[in-house]
């Protein structure tokens, strides 16, 4: 653990703890001279009614912050995310309030980077497939007869932390890695950036690693996955939302999709810690039986590893600022 200097102020700033993270977090901020209270419980209503208390936050995807929950934070200075995406804060009515937003791509980055390239080599292998009928008492080598990753053209959409976590872990294969983001002069030479229409015409692999926004709300439908010039994998560690189920599953019938690596679904609730209380749709019953198809509960950044750099990044980031 690193060693902390005491915070010397005139009063103690204090946050409040709404997600139960790595025991580091409040050991540490502790350590700084910062009060820490702890509310894992209370309904959203109930934490509004005494935020004005408070100076910090520190937040998983517990509820969503919006508007309201932001007036009535009047004494706020931070909102810490133990995590990367932060669709669930109202981040530019929060940069107006003068609310510091701070989250933590580099604390899982490598843990997401690692099970994306699991989760090809799987498919590819068709690892799950022939487990389970091994398992079974089937002995079928020619119909698990794998695919090599290398020679193929892998193309990233979404080129941060998380996309070029990805493209280093590939660095050992003899593949081409192309990259589109929205933010021009980001590829690197684990990359080539490239435009969206020459990533769909060269991609034999397509990896999503995008924060929901709402341009990525809905963005791999039918029109999208047809403009891919050959068939080609999907991998998605991103958002669920981003992919329109019912589209994917007509294009993994077809053969558009050769196979799905989904550790996020877009039936995921805004906390991500369940799916759908209701009935299971169709598309997600074909998702659970099709045997190209991997799922996982997203927890590609969720690592013993990552448990532990996710806070210590969000104690670090608070320490270089209010200390």
């Amino acid at each position: 653990m690193k060693k902390h200097k005491l915070i010397t102020r005139k009063f103690k700033m204090k946050i409040l703890h709404l997600d139960t993270n790595h025991p580091l977090l409040l050991e540490q901020l502790n350590a700084l001279g910062f009060q820490n209270d702890e509310d894992y419980t209370s309904s959203k209503s109930d934490i509004e009614a005494k935020i004005q208390n408070y100076n910090g936050i520190i937040i998983r995807s517990r509820f969503t912050i919006d508007k309201q929950f932001l007036d009535a934070a009047v004494n706020l200075k931070f909102i810490g995310r133990v995590g990367a995406g932060v669709e669930n804060i109202d981040g530019d009515y929060a940069q107006q309030k003068g609310v510091l937003l701070i989250s933590a791509p580099e604390g899982n980055r490598n843990a997401v980077g690692e099970h994306a390239l699991g989760m090809l080599l799987s498919l590819l292998n068709k690892l799950n497939k022939a487990d389970q009928e091994v398992r079974h008492g089937k002995w079928q080598r020619e119909d698990n007869r794998g695919v090599e990753l290398d020679g193929k053209t892998i193309g990233l959409i979404g080129y941060g932390n998380m996309g070029k976590a990805f493209a280093k872990k590939l660095r050992g294969f003899d593949v081409n890695v192309l990259c589109y983001d929205i933010k021009p002069n980001v590829g690197d030479k684990n990359a080539t950036q490239v435009d969206l229409k020459t990533l769909q015409n060269q991609a034999d692999v397509l990896s999503l690693h995008t924060p929901q926004t709402p341009s990525t709300l809905n963005m791999v439908n039918s029109e999208f996955i047809n403009a891919f010039q050959k068939s080609f994998w999907l991998l998605n560690t991103a958002r669920g939302k981003s992919v329109v189920t019912d589209d994917l599953v007509t294009a993994l019938k077809s053969g558009k999709i050769f196979g799905a690596g989904l550790d996020v679904l877009e039936y995921e609730k805004a906390s991500f810690e369940n799916l759908f209380s209701t009935n299971m749709p169709d598309a997600f019953q074909y998702l659970i039986q099709a045997e190209n198809v991997i799922l996982t509960p997203h927890v590609a950044g969720w690592t013993v590893e990552s448990n532990v750099k996710l806070s210590q990044t969000i104690v670090d980031k608070i320490q270089a600022k209010f200390c």
